[in-house]
């Protein structure tokens, strides 16, 4: 067992040391001119990726709020399992997203999706309609980037084939921005 955690803990401090910190330093830019023109900040992703979603939303509506006293304006489209079971039952899974994101987005709110693969159907088809509408796109990836690397205006990718990895990786990030954002009133 000690061997498989001093691998496991290398491997993440390995891939934190090669993330692009340029492509984060151009997100919090992007989200710190959201959150000063009032416009929303949409996320979602699948699976881990929908819990680091839902995670993002509560840092930045208690926290980031909290401490900077500023109305962050923040909607994790993996939120709400009803409208997500019934866009799925009704017109595919894959419209999960983007049904909701056509409803309550308008010009200038921006889409963070979260996908360690890049390759969720119902990701590539709501950064598709973001980019479309000419919202901006945040993308934190994993493996290769997949499809969504593609479409994404900034990706914070993290090169692994490891979910855990990848997963660690994205919740850091989503702290690191939202800690970064707290401490800048």
């Amino acid at each position: 067992m000690k061997k498989f955690l001093e691998e496991y803990f290398v491997s993440l401090k390995n891939k934190i040391h090669f993330i692009n910190t340029k492509e984060i330093g151009k997100a919090i830019s992007l989200l710190e001119k959201t959150i000063k023109t009032n416009n929303f900040i949409f996320c979602c992703g699948n699976g881990g990726s929908a819990a680091i979603s839902n995670h993002f939303q509560v840092d930045y509506l208690k926290g980031v709020n909290e401490m900077t006293g500023k109305k962050i304006r923040i909607v994790s489209l993996s939120s709400n399992i009803e409208t997500i079971t019934a866009i799925a039952n009704d017109k595919g899974y894959e419209n999960v997203f983007v049904d909701q994101f056509k409803i309550y987005s308008k010009k200038n709110d921006i889409l963070l999706c979260i996908s360690s693969s890049g390759n969720s159907k119902n990701i590539i088809k709501v950064l598709q309609y973001a980019k479309k509408n000419k919202n901006m796109t945040l993308l934190l990836s994993g493996f290769d980037g997949g499809q969504a690397k593609k479409i994404a205006d900034i990706n914070i990718h993290i090169d692994s084939n490891n979910y855990g990895i990848i997963e660690d990786c994205h919740q850091s990030i989503m702290h690191l921005m939202a800690q970064y954002l707290s401490k800048k009133r």
